[in-house]
């Protein structure tokens, strides 16, 4: 997906006033840096450390500006600039209203942030444009297109794995404005994380980097320490660790606040000195959405790998896009085979005549279903023991180590997704794992297809694509991704996640009782009608309880801003957020959604703040509602009764 920032038509060169900007002298610019810093054995020390820097380029000054400047900017910080928290897919952060970027303020505005005018004044000066230029032999550096912003990461903020590839931009900065007094602990988080690259091959035979989804070095925040990289298309990946509520017994009195001044310097701007004509169209040619869109897919993992149906036996097929092909029934009826298998897994009450009835009827309403307590409760109590002794034993930290260990592939790229997953079909074991039974057994079962079509109203189930998935706290998301297919298909997510504080306590209570009711036989459809509710914050804060995300949101795509990440706005906007259909995690809870093209879906970040990790099985289906074939016959009646008439 593509990240932006505001476009604004220069007045000066970005949207302020030349009257608001003064150029510093060489020497006015150097005093408001630490002493020694433009010292010519100093620059060559950092342009050493640079060129010898891995993952990939990049370097850190500390510190960087003469300190009580810097301690006069958080000042006017904390006293004069109001921040409000946003959320999208990809990050959870407090940004500043109108010092989103410091260009465009009015005169008395301005007045109110004096130090912040001098640093801003002093990070832009061609004094440490220069230098920056020279240890980093990135090119000239623009003066004129100033790119700066405040953003502020309490407990629970993040910012998730991306290359900052956007426009004109040619380094990436954080300064630090943490607490000077009360030195930043490591284990708080908020460390800049950056991500090693593959040099593979993409289907042309071309180079192609593709990042791991493992950081190899992390960068803990301090006051006055300013971190930066060159922008590399496809390369410089790189994400925000989460800022780590407190643990049991850890004061909690004083909140962890992760303060920074983050930018960008861009290329030279038309009438500067290094202005290259078509420089900026030639590097949004490279940006991170041909990277997302292409080259490097077929490194991507998991892979789909639809099962193909048929009513009538097929060989085997081997190919690429063709699938697996299987023979299955063409029976659409349940017949009492189907039943007992079924009842081996599924609940009681799902499997009864009326209530698949009124399951079809909702579905054809509203193109989706939420339904709790899913698995019959002695399949269920098998599955809650499994990962309660899975989540016991620590996993390790490395993606190839999680493999040997434990059977599970760790999802990539990290710029897309990253949890563990099995798919089906899962390699053959001694004894099958519970979540093994579901994948491999029930969920890919002729009968299960049969009662997958009659719930949704399905004239057929033509393909299906399994996963089990296990998002790990403090770890594993995946990001905004579209579909893009003209033809609607059925996507299912049984959530298998045991432990609370995913959502509000109301809504537990209220699905509780419907639950109830319908064990007692007065209202068998209250669970499978029920609509679900739109959960756009990942769970209530009550009872000092910290939201952790961890819930599957689908969204309206936005054709004008090209598949833009997803931002949804509170639960309490009065404006439509787009939200077609959301849902928290939770206990052995099965939804159902068909998703039309250019429905955006996304699973949120889980927080390290979390009970425990997420767990789910998904399934990507492919379905005939025989829609069309209905139109054709209704068309041939009319022409039938027309020639009867003229007949007549």
């Amino acid at each position: 997906m593509k990240r932006k920032t505001d476009n604004k038509d220069p007045q000066g060169a970005n949207g302020q006033p030349d009257s608001k900007k003064r150029a510093l002298s060489s020497e006015e610019a150097a005093a408001r840096f630490r002493d020694g810093l433009f010292e010519s054995s100093v620059q060559e020390n950092y342009t050493k450390e640079y060129a010898d820097s891995a993952p990939y380029k990049h370097g850190v000054i500390h510190p960087l500006i003469e300190p009580s400047l810097l301690r006069s900017v958080r000042d006017e910080i904390q006293a004069q600039v109001d921040f409000t928290e946003k959320e999208t897919d990809i990050y959870k952060i407090f940004q500043s209203g109108d010092l989103a970027n410091l260009d465009g303020l009015d005169d008395t505005s301005l007045s109110r942030l004096p130090s912040l005018l001098k640093l801003r004044d002093a990070m832009y000066s061609a004094r440490f444009r220069e230098f920056l230029s020279s240890v980093t032999n990135s090119g000239k550096l623009s003066g004129k297109k100033t790119d700066m912003a405040i953003n502020i990461y309490n407990e629970g903020c993040h910012l998730l794995c991306h290359d900052d590839v956007i426009g004109s931009r040619r380094l990436s900065y954080i300064l630090y404005l943490t607490d000077p007094d009360t030195p930043w602990q490591a284990e708080w988080g908020g460390a800049l994380r950056l991500f090693p690259t593959t040099t593979k091959k993409d289907a042309n035979g071309e180079d192609v980097k593709v990042p791991s989804p493992d950081y190899s070095l992390s960068i803990p925040p301090a006051f006055n320490q300013l971190s930066f990289f060159t922008v590399q298309p496809g390369e410089s990946f790189h994400d925000v660790e989460e800022v780590y509520h407190p643990k049991e017994g850890e004061d909690k009195s004083k909140k962890r606040v992760r303060m920074a001044i983050s930018g960008w310097f861009h290329i030279p701007q038309k009438g500067e000195d290094g202005y290259e004509e078509g420089l900026e169209e030639k590097l949004a040619e490279r940006s991170s959405l041909a990277q997302l869109q292409g080259r490097g897919d077929i490194y991507d993992l998991p892979q789909p790998q639809p099962t193909i149906c048929h009513e009538e036996a097929e060989p085997k097929v081997e190919g690429k896009g063709k699938g697996k092909v299987e023979e299955v029934s063409s029976g659409t009826e349940f017949n009492e085979a189907d039943l007992n298998f079924l009842l081996q897994y599924i609940a009681p009450s799902y499997l009864t005549p009326d209530i698949a009835e009124e399951m079809s009827e909702t579905f054809g309403n509203e193109s989706s279903l939420n339904l709790e307590r899913f698995l019959s409760e002695k399949f269920a109590a098998r599955v809650q023991e499994y990962i309660a002794e899975q989540e016991r034993t620590e996993l390790p930290q490395s993606s190839d180590e999680i493999k040997a260990q434990t059977g599970w592939t760790v999802a990539r790229p990290p710029h897309k997704q990253r949890y563990m997953f099995q798919q089906y079909p899962t390699t053959a074991q001694d004894q099958k794992t519970p979540i093994q039974e579901l994948l491999n057994d029930l969920l890919p079962s002729p009968a299960f297809r049969k009662w997958l079509a009659l719930v949704t109203g399905a004239e057929r189930i033509t393909s299906y694509d399994y996963l089990a998935r296990r998002f790990r706290r403090g770890q594993d998301y995946t990001l905004a991704s579209g579909y893009d297919d003209e033809v609607p298909r059925l996507e299912f997510t049984l959530c298998l996640t045991p432990t609370s504080g995913w959502e509000k306590d109301g809504d537990d209570d209220e699905e509780e009782d419907e639950m109830d009711e319908a064990e007692d036989g007065k209202g068998e459809s209250a669970a499978a009608s029920k609509k679900p509710k739109k959960q756009t914050k990942e769970a209530s804060e009550t009872h000092d309880e910290p939201a952790v995300g961890g819930y599957e949101i689908y969204m309206a795509g936005d054709d004008e801003d090209e598949g833009d990440a997803a931002i949804y706005r509170s639960a309490a906007a009065e404006e439509d957020d787009g939200i077609l259909f959301s849902t928290a995690a939770g206990w052995n809870r099965l939804s159902i959604v068909l998703r039309d093209s250019g429905t955006l879906k996304f699973v949120k970040y889980v927080s390290a703040a979390a009970k425990g990790d997420r767990w789910d099985l998904t399934g990507d289906v492919g379905v005939d509602f025989g829609e069309a074939e209905d139109e054709d016959d209704e068309e041939d009646v009319e022409v039938e009764d027309e020639e009867d008439e003229d007949d007549e």
